[in-house]
């Protein structure tokens, strides 16, 4: 036993608890973890020597996005990723695959079962031998329909400080919130009415994380998912998880020191497994989620890897300025060595909050202004003063930067293709949403079937639709396809790539993103040139300022197409929206 990690274990209990409950939380806390030890070693998916490189991209995806007649929908989904994509991705991050009433997954009524209209956790642990996972903990809030809750409403007494009833007497001027729903609901329990905390919706309603008995059932939680298989958890929502009267209830003290227990318990029992907080907020704050990083080894004492959550609404803004100016200025103003998921797409669309401060209201306006015009919704978020601004942007990232109405496949397919190596090529691990893979469009009929905005961008498929589909190579989502697959192959055999490699940015020209990576060992070096715009660039690169002298010509990895250099110049013309990944030859 680390007796110097149990230490600290006490010392963020007790900020959090007080000398008494935190000492009784550190006591069933450590019991759990020797029980934890006794089981670990039958774990499915189970690897002690598991470290992230070049080789890790982590596709997206809802269990149900693929469904056959023959199988579950995750044994299909497995069918289809073994078939597909082999090996080109490495971790698959499972939207909440637990039975649930609302959000798709997102409000859920029994944390430790599989949802049995998908399929099993032996699909689950099956699933586990091809891929690394990720799982969800959708630990800030929980169902109505939980038993966690209505045990709650009987009067049970586990239950009764499980959740935030005293808060219709709290100074709740300045929360901020990610909805404009009620923040209180009343709900008729056998002690009378209740108003309980519901950051999100209704049935959403949060735990009660002031009870130490609440962060003691999530910690048995967390360690019940990596025996199920769990290399990655997700902390979903984590930076609502304390709330307190008179503050804005988001990015608490206690939060962050909660979050470090987290991460204390997971590296005493599984090093290996990766804690991931998701928190749509803009970048300063994003980051705090690494909490203290060792600037000689880049370890963290919160997250190990954190949402790259502005990446998305700067490439998009990139695309319809045609300007690299605002990403470029971001990424060289980076102050932290943490490890980043990058992602330009997701299950919830675009969050334009992240991108505030890094582009101006106007140029926020654009982007929204583009999406609406393209078939895209737009939701919204309350404001303590009760005024709402834009939160999201409900659309696929092809329709987003491609006008449904106008399909040009010549210039569409590159661009969208472009905005994915940009993605791609960053430092960090990137996240690719099942839906990327083929630049699918907006279903606006899934959105007018359930009603939810956020539907716009989740529809599945059957099996036998989408690999027809994917056979078609006069159709646009199969040619997408095709080059997605194939730029991921080629990144992951380049350890130019690695996500901890140094990475440089150039500027060439404003109509070019250039991005110079660099291998740990300073081996292998790649220059990334992708044309933002849909005019033809040529540029000329200065091979001795960026020190690239060595090899008489560069290589592009993606096409095969040789650039000879002359007089220690490197002289490159780029089509509309080509890219290319140069390495000397």
């Amino acid at each position: 036993m680390n007796l110097t990690m149990t230490a600290k274990l006490l010392e963020h209990l007790t900020f959090v608890y007080g000398e008494h409950d935190a000492q009784m939380a550190h006591e069933r806390i450590m019991e759990l973890v020797s029980r934890f030890r006794d089981k670990k070693a039958k774990a499915p998916g189970n690897d002690p020597n598991y470290a992230i490189s070049e080789k890790d991209v982590i596709l997206i995806t809802y269990g149900d996005f693929v469904r056959s007649d023959d199988n579950s929908p995750l044994q299909t989904l497995a069918e289809f990723l073994r078939k597909n994509l082999d090996e080109k991705i490495s971790i698959v991050h499972l939207l909440p695959f637990y039975p649930y009433s609302s959000d798709d997954g997102f409000s859920v009524i029994d944390y430790r079962l599989v949802n049995p209209e998908l399929g099993s956790w032996e699909d689950i642990h099956a699933l586990s031998n091809d891929y690394k996972l990720m799982f969800d903990a959708v630990i800030n809030h929980i169902s109505q329909e939980s038993l966690w809750f209505k045990g709650f409403v009987d009067g049970d007494a586990r239950y009764d400080n499980y959740f935030i009833t005293e808060a219709d007497t709290w100074d709740l001027s300045k929360v901020v919130r990610p909805r404009t729903s009620k923040l209180l609901t009343e709900v008729e329990t056998v002690n009378g009415k209740k108003k309980v905390w519901t950051t999100f919706s209704a049935d959403q309603v949060d735990l009660n994380y002031q009870n130490p008995k609440v962060f003691i059932e999530i910690i048995d939680l967390l360690l019940f998912y990596i025996l199920q298989g769990a290399s990655v958890i997700r902390l979903d929502a984590i930076a609502y998880l304390w709330k307190e009267s008179g503050t804005t209830c988001i990015h608490l003290p206690q939060t962050h020191h909660l979050i470090k227990a987290m991460r204390l318990v997971v590296d005493m029992v599984a090093p290996e497994v990766i804690l991931i907080t998701e928190t749509n907020v803009p970048h300063e704050e994003n980051i705090r989620y690494f909490g203290e990083i060792d600037e000689d080894t880049g370890e963290t004492d919160q997250a190990h890897m954190v949402y790259q959550f502005p990446l998305a609404p700067l490439v998009l803004h990139t695309f319809i300025v045609g300007s690299t100016d605002q990403i470029n200025a971001w990424i060289e103003g980076f102050e932290t060595s943490g490890l980043f998921m990058n992602f330009i797409a997701s299950h919830d669309g675009i969050g334009i909050m992240p991108a505030i401060g890094l582009i101006d209201e106007q140029e926020v306006d654009s982007i929204v202004t583009q999406v609406k015009a393209h078939g895209g919704l737009v939701s919204y978020k309350s404001n303590p003063d009760g005024s709402e601004r834009v939160y999201e942007l409900n659309t696929t990232l092809y329709d987003a930067l491609n006008d449904p109405k106008t399909p040009d496949p010549r210039l569409d397919i590159p661009r969208y293709i472009a905005s994915q190596v940009i993605m791609i090529s960053l430092a960090g691990v990137p996240g690719i949403y099942f839906h990327s893979l083929f630049g699918s469009r907006n279903a606006h009929d899934h959105y007018k079937k359930t009603g939810r905005m956020r539907s716009i961008n989740r529809k599945g498929f059957r099996i036998e639709a989408l690999e027809g589909i994917l056979t078609d190579p006069t159709n646009i989502h199969c040619q997408v396809f095709n080059q997605y697959q194939r730029i991921l192959q080629i990144r992951k055999e380049e350890p130019a790539f690695h996500p901890r490699g140094r990475q440089n940015i150039l500027r060439l020209s404003d109509d070019v993103f250039a991005l110079e990576r660099e291998s740990l060992d300073s081996s292998s070096r790649v220059l990334v040139l992708v044309n933002v715009t849909e005019k033809n660039i040529s540029l000329e690169v200065d091979l001795d300022e960026m020190q690239m002298n060595k090899g008489r010509k560069f290589v592009d990895l993606m096409s095969g197409k040789e650039y000879p250099w002359e007089q220690r110049l490197l002289k490159i013309a780029l089509e509309p929206y080509q890219s290319v990944w140069l390495k000397a030859k």
